[in-house]
């Protein structure tokens, strides 16, 4: 197992220099420095830089999501329905806490870079995976396919990463997006 306290250490510092940085100006060698470790720490602990980020995203977004993904799903389970707007509001319901303070603000944007920029990250969470969300939504839109489905939430996201990251209107946002889901 690697050493969790090492890696902590380059989340920690990564984190640190993100919020006073632009993500292009922190380099590799920066965070490694600033953690007081060696120059490949980064490489070998996480792989690169983009790994890194999605290893500090899922640590601090992960949670967020998780218990209402998980109880959306296990409703699913007992053959609940869900709709659309209350999927909705279980992806945007947190967005809106993160952009109220600094951390946050710096996460949505470090999460918009990874997905607008179609970075190819692996993801441990099933939340920033689009099997759940899939099911979820051919649940309360059985006419869909699951590629019609994928579509559909890979541009709702894309859209939700993108209105938080840039400061946008949440409420405009939330009706727009139920109804692209929700579409015919």
């Amino acid at each position: 197992m690697l050493d969790e306290p090492t890696r902590d250490r380059l989340l920690a510092a990564a984190e640190n220099l993100l919020l006073s940085s632009d993500y292009d100006e922190v380099s590799v060698r920066a965070i490694n420095t600033a953690a007081g470790m060696n120059p490949a720490a980064v490489h070998y602990h996480f792989g690169s830089k983009e790994a890194l980020v999605a290893a500090l995203l899922e640590r601090r977004l992960a949670p967020l999501w998780a218990a209402e993904l998980t109880r959306v799903t296990e409703r699913r389970q007992t053959g609940w329905v869900p709709g659309v707007a209350e999927l909705v509001d279980v992806i945007m319901g947190p967005f809106v806490g993160l952009v109220a303070e600094p951390h946050g603000r710096l996460h949505v944007r470090l999460l918009a870079r990874l997905v607008l920029g179609r970075r190819p990250v692996s993801w441990a969470s099933g939340w920033f995976g689009f099997a759940p969300w899939v099911e979820l939504l051919r649940a309360a839109r059985p006419d869909l396919s699951a590629d019609e489905a994928k579509a559909r939430w890979m541009l709702a996201f894309d859209l939700i990463v993108q209105t938080f990251s840039a400061g946008g209107e949440a409420k405009a946002l939330r009706s727009f997006v139920i109804a692209g889901l929700d579409a015919p």
